[in-house]
């Protein structure tokens, strides 16, 4: 039997909306929905079925039969599985309250369903990988705007010039924002992409800038005071909308173009130029505040820097900048109910929201959970429930998490594949694929809000189940059902879309239901209360981060130079992959089968390192990988690079099974090195040693 559904991608956190055909239960086309991507799809999502058909991936739940990590398995029916975990959270609730649990995950629209069970079960203690991620931009712009980071959406495709700081779009592959950066190009947009190295993005740039490792946020100032200085800002805007630009405009006065180009080692001409162009494009110029931005010590600081840029370009609710993206109740209809349940009034086990008051309690941030297993301060954690989350390949030093996880009772994973935390956690259960679940309806705000909705393609290969039945049947268990008012999809989307005088057929014409026909937009001159800051305005000088003690304006601190003999660690993405999830998929991994090392070409000289030699690559306490060398000059020489999920150590997964490096595990320590006023953790902040491997042959033979 032939079926076409309208869907939503899962091989990245993007979740592009595709269609997608099959027959006789076999998925035999995939492709972008035609009504918002014109077809066009990435290789990730191309590669679906072979995701499908993977069977080194769990096929039934298990439990362990062994030590942690050591491999040893037995296989269990999902009833054996859900009455073990049950049971085992049952216990702990009564032992050591129910705030002993931990719940973490991928985040995004489907969030809402794992925290439910979290708050149902009685913790507050929801958790999710942001702080690995966009934490920092999220803090920034709520200390700017008072809105999160996703308090903006970009009209690229209107813009004039778009300014990227390490944002390497064409990898970290989000089909729209792509097509629409290439329409702009196309009608003659300029691109500025900034990086420590060249990217398919930079390739792609008018303007691009190699900038020293860490002084991001130097060259932003630097920016700031040549716009100030030459009066490039839209007054009107900054008048109306900003509180304490007078201190902004003291604070910059040192940091000239010279002082940047020097910091950087860029030139300073070319800083001037920039901002020539900057005049002539503004206000339709978007400086990008960053994505995944937790790398340096002060990458918060440097974020904050570009939402002030933006600002000063007066960009906000206009075409060709940022808005802010409306949903139903700017459309004048009803929103759909989403799964919800109040967060127990208990001090969370990370602190945030009572020892560090300034972040955002949402998610909270991860890391700061591993001080609390260990000390069991204010309570202790005895159970954490990873949903498509792995924290051992997100953070870092993954030897140093499983000594702190080993003080929980209960460790569970969700997920589609063995992922390194399901491989030392205590059961496994397994997820169905994308193709093959049904997920919630979700809300998609933006200038045109709409609905959409993840439909299943297929049914599934092995003995897997989609999260919203595992969540269902685990809160069933544990009587917690009223918090989950469905039994099958169609009662929940039922459900969801009661208010809104919609039902599930309506999204089978597109995958999706617009909620308007036109683009809405406020009033620019009538902004008043879309700032959430405790004055109103977009505030240069943070009251939240003032009342703790923190600067808004932080003074430029210069990174540390590495030791000789070492680098810095910085690592990226590459898009035919998603961090750790699709390295054993055999498509993907057939375009790309291991991970490199970026050098330097006048430090590989100095080091004998020809273009495939394999280096060895040491950390601080001495652990040593090994990885092949790719000699460019396009990559500063203080630092290395690498593409960032490789090097796993499951077994099961033959072909990515010690299959290149795991940065990651060359961060020892760094679990506290953490930025205290954005939350992030500092991922490029570890330096190693490279050298050229006894492994190589002794001598090279000209033929």
């Amino acid at each position: 039997m032939k079926k076409s559904v309208y869907s939503i991608c899962g091989m990245c956190t993007v979740r592009c909306p595709i269609r997608v055909e099959s027959e006789d239960n076999e998925v035999t086309w995939i492709e972008g929905n035609s009504h918002l991507l014109d077809g066009a799809l990435c290789a990730k999502g191309s590669a679906g079925p072979a995701l499908v058909k993977d069977d080194e991936r769990p096929q039934q739940p298990l439990i362990r039969d062994g030590g942690r990590g050591a491999g040893r398995w037995r296989k269990a029916s999902w009833e054996e599985a859900l009455d073990y975990i049950a049971e085992k959270l049952l216990k702990i609730k009564n032992e050591y309250g129910p705030e002993s649990l931990v719940v973490s995950s991928r985040g995004g629209p489907w969030q809402s369903m794992y925290k439910t069970f979290c708050h149902a079960f009685g913790s507050p203690n929801y958790t999710n990988h942001d702080s690995t991620c966009g934490r920092n931009t999220h803090h920034a712009s709520l200390s700017i705007n008072g809105v999160g980071r996703k308090g903006f959406v970009y009209d690229i495709k209107n813009s004039k010039h778009l300014v990227l700081f390490g944002r390497n779009m064409f990898a970290s592959l989000r089909i729209a924002e792509n097509i629409q950066t290439m329409d702009m190009l196309e009608k003659g947009g300029r691109l500025t992409y900034v990086d420590v190295r060249q990217t398919m993005t930079g390739l792609k740039a008018t303007r691009f800038f190699q900038v020293r490792p860490g002084t991001d946020y130097a060259l932003a100032l630097g920016f700031i005071h040549e716009i100030i200085k030459r009066e490039i800002y839209d007054k009107a805007f900054v008048d109306k909308y900003v509180s304490d630009f007078d201190q902004l405009c003291t604070f910059v006065e040192e940091y000239t173009p010279a002082w940047a180009a020097k910091e950087c080692g860029v030139k300073e001409k070319a800083i001037k130029q920039f901002v020539d162009e900057v005049a002539e494009d503004m206000p339709n110029v978007i400086f990008h505040p960053g994505w995944m931005l937790t790398r340096y010590k002060d990458s918060f600081y440097a974020s904050r820097a570009l939402h002030i840029l933006n600002v000063l370009m007066g960009n906000i609710e206009i075409k060709g900048g940022l808005i802010i993206p409306k949903g139903p109740g700017d459309c004048g209809v009803k929103g759909i109910r989403n799964l919800d349940c109040p967060k127990p009034d208990i001090k969370r086990a990370d602190g945030v929201g009572w020892k560090y008051k300034h972040f955002d309690k949402g998610p909270g941030l991860q890391h700061l959970f591993f001080p609390t297993l260990h000390s069991q301060d204010p309570y202790p954690v005895k159970a954490w429930i990873a949903m498509r989350h792995d924290p051992f390949t997100s953070m870092p030093d993954p030897q140093a998490q499983k000594l702190a996880f080993d003080n929980c009772d209960l460790l569970v994973s969700i997920d589609t594949h063995y992922s390194e935390f399901g491989w030392y956690a205590d059961v496994i259960l397994p997820e169905a694929t994308y193709l093959e679940r049904d997920n919630a309806i979700c809300l998609q705000k933006g200038p045109k809000p709409r609905l959409a909705v993840r439909r299943k393609a297929i049914d599934p290969e092995f003995d897997t189940k989609p999260a919203w039945e595992i969540f269902k049947q685990l809160a069933d268990r544990l009587d917690l059902n009223e918090h989950f008012p469905y039994n099958t999809i169609e009662d929940l989307w039922a459900w969801q879309l009661e208010p809104t005088g919609f039902t599930i057929q309506d999204f089978d014409e597109k995958g999706f239901v617009s909620l308007t026909d036109k683009v809405i937009m406020y009033d620019r001159d009538n902004l008043e209360g879309q700032f959430k800051t405790p004055s109103g305005k977009i505030e240069i000088i943070s009251k939240k981060l003032t009342d703790v003690g923190l600067e808004s304006l932080k003074p430029y601190v210069s990174p540390t130079k590495p030791p000789k003999g070492q680098f810095r660690l910085v690592f990226g993405r590459s898009a035919v992959h998603t961090h750790g999830h699709t390295i054993n998929n055999i498509l993907l991994y057939e375009l790309m089968p291991k991970n490199s090392l970026w050098i330097n070409t006048r430090i590989a000289a100095k080091l004998n390192v020809k273009e495939g030699d394999v280096v060895d690559v040491i950390a601080v306490d001495g652990f040593k990988q090994r990885i092949n060398a790719h000699v460019t000059d396009f990559i500063h020489p203080e630092c290395v690079y690498t593409v960032h999920g490789f090097g796993r150590q499951v077994p099961l997964q033959s072909r990515a099974y010690h299959a290149g490096l795991s940065d990651q595990k060359l961060m020892p320590g760094m679990l506290d090195n953490w930025d205290e006023a954005g939350g992030g953790v500092n991922l490029c902040e570890a330096f190693v040693t490279v050298r050229r491997s006894a492994r190589n042959p002794k001598r090279r033979v000209e033929l």
